[in-house]
Formats: structure tokens, C-alpha cells, sequence
């Protein structure tokens, strides 16, 4: 591969993380607080191709002005070119967020316990995330809870018995180490949904629980008393 290769390569490369990463969708792939280094990384990736093209087409230039136009071919190997065709998909096209099929295929993952579970802000309902319910139903036994009505969002997925579930994928750093987290629904739990669907339930604590089919982890469940579908959040992300 020459130095033009190389340099277009990062000109595209470049150019695709500071296109996610100035639109939003950089939240499909990574955790949101990530988005400066981000925006460093495409715009250094910029700067160095356009410095490199600037100074190989300059010097090539030079060249030809002190020894005259070289009229042989250059036989440069045409499929180093096909090695663009990546960048220009990132650059055009955005994969989707992990969701349903990830979901699926992954168990549930094992919240940690903590020694300590804060009382939840007044009011009802109370925003929790999927994660916080799961830690709060399985390690506190739904004590802090108890004779609240919490609100959460998630997609729907396949769970225990076939069931479907609320989930969201929690990422560690970016999509490639994202694992779901699932809460079970009863109660005026939505039916005729499709996998994948984005919801937003309000409930209270159940003490049902039941048993991942692919990892046979413990997964909580709330008792919904309101549902409705939403739009797929800018940031799936739990």
C-alpha cells in the first residue's frame, strides 16, 4: 500500500468517526462520554491525511520538475484500493444499535451486589434503569422498592418460557462487550409485540422471579400497571 492509499484510508476513517461522533450515532457504538476523544481522534486523523497527500503530491511534483514526466507506467497493485471500500461503507452507512438479536442470543448478565441501596428520589413514578431495578429486586429482595411505582424503558425481547422481557444492553466501554440486562413483565404486561419493540412500563416490585434460559442467571420481574411504545432512544444504552 503507498502513502496516497494510506492517506485516503485515514481521510475516509477519519471522516466516519467525526460523522458519528458530530451526529449522535457513535451512541450505537460506544458509551456516550467517549464522544470528545472521539472528535480528537477523527479530526487528528484528518489533519495527518491531508498533511501526507499535501506533501506527497508536493514532492512528487518537485520531482517531475527536476528529471522531466516519466511516460512509463506505474504498475501500483490496484486491489490496495479495495481496501477503501470499508471506510467508504462506515463513512455512508451506520450499523444499528445492538438490540433484540444480541439480546437473544446473550443471558442475562449477573448483577453485583452492593452492601448499601439507597431509598429511591421522591415522587411516583421514579425513572430507575433496568440495571438499577435488577440490583435493587435480586440483592435487596425489592425492599427499597416496596410501595413505589418506578418507570423504566427497554426493548422487548424473548425471555423465560418464551416470555417476552424488557431489556437494554450495558456496555463497559463500547458494543463489542455490550451484555443484556432483562426484567421480566407481569401484571398488565403488552402482548402482540414484536422483538425488538421500545417500550416504556410503569410498575411496581414483584417478587417473581425466573431463570435465564441461556445462562440460567435469576431475572427479576416487575408487575407493570401502564405500558406504552416509544421511539428508539438516540442512546440504547443502559
Amino acid at each position: 500500500m503507498n502513502k496516497r492509499i494510506q492517506s485516503v484510508l485515514m481521510l475516509l476513517l477519519g471522516g466516519a468517526i467525526l460523522r458519528i461522533a458530530i451526529t449522535g450515532s457513535y451512541q450505537r457504538y460506544v458509551k456516550h462520554g467517549l464522544r470528545p476523544l472521539l472528535l480528537l481522534a477523527g479530526a487528528f486523523l484528518v489533519i495527518m491525511a491531508v498533511l501526507t497527500l499535501w506533501y506527497e503530491f508536493r514532492g512528487r511534483h518537485h520531482h517531475d520538475d527536476g528529471h522531466g514526466h516519466d511516460h512509463g507506467h506505474s504498475h501500483e497493485p490496484g486491489v490496495g484500493w479495495l481496501l477503501l471500500l470499508p471506510a467508504l461503507v462506515l463513512l455512508t452507512f451506520s450499523p444499528p444499535a445492538l438490540s433484540a438479536f444480541a439480546a437473544g442470543k446473550s443471558g442475562t448478565i449477573v448483577v453485583s451486589s452492593e452492601s448499601d441501596y439507597p431509598p429511591l428520589p421522591a415522587g411516583n413514578p421514579v425513572p430507575v434503569t433496568l440495571l438499577d431495578y435488577a440490583a435493587r429486586s435480586i440483592y435487596d429482595s425489592g425492599r427499597s422498592l416496596t410501595g413505589r411505582t418506578v418507570q423504566m424503558f427497554g426493548f422487548v425481547t424473548p425471555g423465560p418460557g418464551g416470555q417476552p422481557v424488557l431489556a437494554r444492553i450495558v456496555l463497559t466501554c463500547c458494543a463489542a462487550d455490550g451484555r443484556p440486562v432483562k426484567v421480566g413483565l407481569t401484571g398488565k404486561a403488552p402482548t402482540g409485540l414484536g422483538a425488538g419493540t421500545w417500550i416504556q412500563v410503569e410498575g411496581t416490585y414483584s417478587s417473581q422471579t425466573g431463570s435465564d434460559p441461556i445462562n440460567k442467571a435469576k431475572v427479576p420481574y416487575l408487575a407493570v400497571t401502564a405500558w406504552q411504545e416509544i421511539p428508539t432512544p438516540q442512546d440504547p444504552y443502559d
